[in-house]
């Protein structure tokens, strides 16, 4: 039976039961990675924790996603009352009655037949009438393997073009090859040979292009300086960005919080002169070495120092590190360790540029007040507070798509597994455009970690000193208490004595009473004499 290359194809649905959520996974006829292609409902009643999912409802498989604790998840989508969606978690161990929804997606035959998991499903025509009859699809030539040379290998070349001229080889390249050819390469057409493997780290609209066969334009590539940016957590989680240069927004630095005299240090060191507000009352803790503060009080961040801490009973001193501030008049010492509440004192309301502010000490919060008209929606925008982290310099192969070459997207070399292959084809334009590039790409919370797995750790804070233990000369003595509160404990604890029985030894234990409201933790404890006196008169 011959089809046009270009017709498209239905999936039928199979019959057959998926027991657990990992057997929708492993055996689902596309990758978890292709979103929203995958539909399935349960027969019974799920409980997840404490939510109960009905049994029919429809659920569509998004992505795969690892717990902290290592448990490993997945993102489905369902859709309620009014069309509301809402997306849960569902444990791979999940058991259940799962079938297989029917799917209005088609599939190509390229489509079918590059994929293993395709290759053995029925489908139907999509152009025929009454569904049509069901089809299976089986390769007459299939090529048994494709063997890829590194292009660094020095091989024997031996022309063969006037036997072989009907086949046409193709070199593929990574993309850490392709930022390595020489800038006269670019502008150039390439085709992607094989696309990233999942989303990992991106949430943005130009990784959905980077599909198996797509054509694209690659006009340049170059180190560029990029800006690693968050927000605070919020109603949508926290999110991440990262930013190049190039981005034309304006922006007003925001007054930072601190929540320690560490956090102060190392603001301090990158921004000397450093002033705050104390936001909250801090009482004086005189053997910690910890002054009082008092909310509103303004200080200035001067140098750090080591000072001599109160000894411990055998009247060795201690040296702590500590950071002076000036108080009004005074200096005043804060140890490193101290808690506190602090927010930084800020004095302009100037607009700046992303770069005039990454030539400063980061990180920094800020928020953008002025949108980068080169975006046609520009993600900063609208966001209450922006976190600046740090710049880092990151390999970017400037791409576009030929349908629009003059919309740029950047790729990073080092966190894209794909490889692509240079064509002939003629550039989409016959004149260079005017190139509008995407100057700020969302990133995954998986990315920001991994980032930071590569570069240094933050350091962190201090050890707290061990409390100082006053000698025996400074012990206070307890105050004798008084008549009628040795009293009541007394016949607190004769009432217990006598609600025993001797012959309930094996019983379990009756709950000791709870001790009087206007008495200490110091409990009192019947003599040895007291206890067999007790037991006379039982």
């Amino acid at each position: 039976m011959y089809f046009p290359f270009k017709c498209h194809f239905s999936l039928v649905a199979e019959d057959l039961p998926y027991n657990t959520i990992e057997e929708i996974v492993g055996l689902c006829p596309v990758g978890v990675d292709a979103c929203g292609s995958f539909t399935f409902i349960c027969q019974n009643e799920l409980t997840i924790d404490t939510f109960t999912l009905p049994a029919g409802k429809q659920l569509t498989l998004l992505s795969m996603e690892v717990a902290r604790n290592g448990e490993r998840l997945a993102r489905c989508q369902m859709v309620g009352q009014n069309m509301a969606s809402a997306e849960i978690l569902l444990p791979l161990t999940l058991r259940g009655e799962f079938y297989e929804c029917q799917s209005d997606r088609g599939y190509s035959l390229q489509e079918i037949m590059s994929s293993s998991r395709l290759s053995c499903r029925q489908f139907r025509n999509t152009a025929e009438k009454n569904s049509g009859s069901l089809l299976i699809f089986s390769p007459v030539y299939e090529i048994s393997n494709v063997v890829k040379f590194p292009s660094s290998l020095e091989v024997d070349v031996q022309d063969v073009t006037e036997q072989y001229q009907d086949l046409v080889f193709i070199t593929p390249f990574s993309m850490t090859e392709v930022a390595s050819q020489p800038p006269e390469s670019f502008p150039t057409m390439a085709e992607i040979l094989d696309g990233p493997e999942g989303n990992q780290f991106f949430n943005c609209s130009w990784f959905q292009e980077l599909q198996r066969g797509r054509q694209v334009v690659l006009h340049a590539c170059a180190p560029t300086t990029m800006i690693l940016a968050s927000t605070p957590k919020g109603r949508k989680g926290k999110q991440y960005f990262i930013i190049s240069g190039g981005y034309g927004g304006r922006m007003r630095r925001r007054a930072r919080e601190f929540g320690s005299v560490y956090e102060l240090y190392l603001a301090s060191s990158q921004s000397p002169g450093l002033k705050v507000s104390v936001t909250r009352h801090c009482e004086e803790v005189e053997e910690e070495g910890m002054p009082a503060l008092s909310v509103g009080e303004q200080l200035e961040v001067l140098r750090i120092t080591l000072m001599d801490r109160l000894g411990d009973k055998s009247g060795a001193a201690q040296k702590v590190e500590c950071l002076i501030c000036k108080r009004t008049t005074e200096e005043i010492a804060l140890p490193l360790f101290m808690t506190g509440h602090f927010v930084e004192k800020l004095s302009d309301n100037k607009k700046y540029k992303l770069t005039d502010l990454i030539s400063s000490s980061l990180p920094l919060d800020v928020k953008v007040v002025t949108r980068d008209k080169d975006l046609e929606k520009d993600p900063l925008m609208g966001l209450p507070a922006l976190k600046l982290e740090e710049t880092f310099t990151e390999n970017m192969v400037l791409t576009s798509l030929p349908t629009q070459p003059d919309w740029c997207f950047a790729l990073p070399v080092r966190w894209l597994q794909m490889s692509l292959c240079f064509t002939s084809d003629h550039l989409p334009w016959s004149e260079s455009p005017e190139r509008h590039v995407e100057t700020v790409t969302e990133v995954t919370e998986k990315f920001y970690y991994e980032y930071h797995k590569l570069v240094s750790k933050t350091e962190e804070p201090p050890p707290r000193p061990p409390k100082r233990k006053p000698s025996s000369s400074e012990v206070p003595k307890r105050p004798s208490k008084s008549e009628s509160k040795s009293t009541k404990l007394r016949s607190a604890v004769t009432k217990q004595l006598d609600n025993l029985s001797l012959g309930e030894t094996k019983g379990k234990r009756a709950p000791a009473p709870p001790p009087p409201e206007d008495v200490s933790m110091s409990f009192y404890s019947p003599t040895t004499t007291e206890m067999q006196n007790s037991n006379m008169n039982i």
